[in-house]
């Protein structure tokens, strides 16, 4: 039997946070991620847009021996992941559900917040799967988040006031004593150690990235066979990248979210 292969698409960079974790806890998979970097962000485009992009991915990924699909983007997940299932003929999992359920679980007091983009706050796909787990939630969209991640100045003391104003507006008002923290949007797990410091002392992190794995692992357990062959399962997981802008930037922005050299990038033309 050979390897799984898992596909993992996201809108841009921050996805590859979710392959980071993924890479981590399942090595003994093959990984296909697919990068639309050349109509990010989603975050300022409408619902069917973004529908309709996600599903030309998950085809694209399926196409290329998906078994598994894991959409990494936040603003996808809420937005399209009906859209995506329906479409698609493997298991897919998004970001949100496994997010919301780690959170539920951590939380003492049934009170969460969660930071993310505008667009995945708006949808409020976090807040209602808190709830329907009957914990009560609060959504901070912090947009200047993104961008100084990509600038690279995940150490500047800007990005350090910029998360503590936010934080300090989010656990406001009856959220003080709120304990978990969910980062909504792939792009904050490069700023954990930033937000650990702005968030009060009692509060624990949920990073969505680390969850899905987690999902993702447990879905694998009952879907696939392990290969054959010790050679074979102790191999390093072959990992082939596909972006839809510039081959160039995607290795070089990327290698900060996957802390490891992007090698194989294919440049990727989907007809609009």
């Amino acid at each position: 039997m050979r390897r799984p292969t898992i596909g993992v698409f996201d809108s841009g960079f921050g996805g590859l946070t979710v392959l980071k974790a993924l890479l981590e806890l399942i090595p003994e998979a093959d990984y296909l991620y697919f990068g639309d970097t050349a109509r990010l962000p989603y975050g300022s485009k409408s619902v069917e847009t973004v529908g309709r992009y996600a599903v030309e991915a998950a085809h694209y990924l399926e196409g290329h021996g998906a078994q598994v699909l894991v959409i990494a983007c936040n603003t996808a997940t809420a937005l399209a992941l009906d859209r995506i299932i329906a479409a698609a003929d493997v298991p897919v999992v998004g970001v949100v559900e496994p997010g919301a359920e780690a959170a539920a679980a951590v939380s003492k007091n049934k009170k969460v917040v969660v930071v993310g983009t505008e667009a995945t706050v708006s949808s409020h796909a976090y807040r209602k799967a808190l709830e329907m787990r009957g914990v009560e939630a609060r959504e901070k969209a912090c947009p200047l988040l993104v961008p100084l991640v990509e600038e690279g100045w995940v150490e500047h003391p800007v990005t350090d006031q910029v998360a503590g104003i936010y934080l300090a507006e989010a656990f406001a008002d009856g959220f003080h004593d709120a304990d978990a923290l969910v980062l909504g949007c792939t792009h904050y797990p490069l700023l954990k150690a930033v937000l650990r410091k702005a968030a009060p002392a009692h509060v624990s992190i949920v990073d969505s990235a680390e969850s899905t794995a987690q999902v993702v692992a447990g879905q694998l357990e009952g879907l696939l066979v392990p290969p054959a062959g010790d050679e074979e399962r102790r191999r390093a997981p072959r990992i082939k990248f596909f972006a839809t802008d510039s081959v160039e930037k995607f290795r070089r922005l990327g290698e900060r979210f996957l802390g490891r050299p992007i090698e194989d990038v294919e440049h990727v033309d989907l007809k609009e």
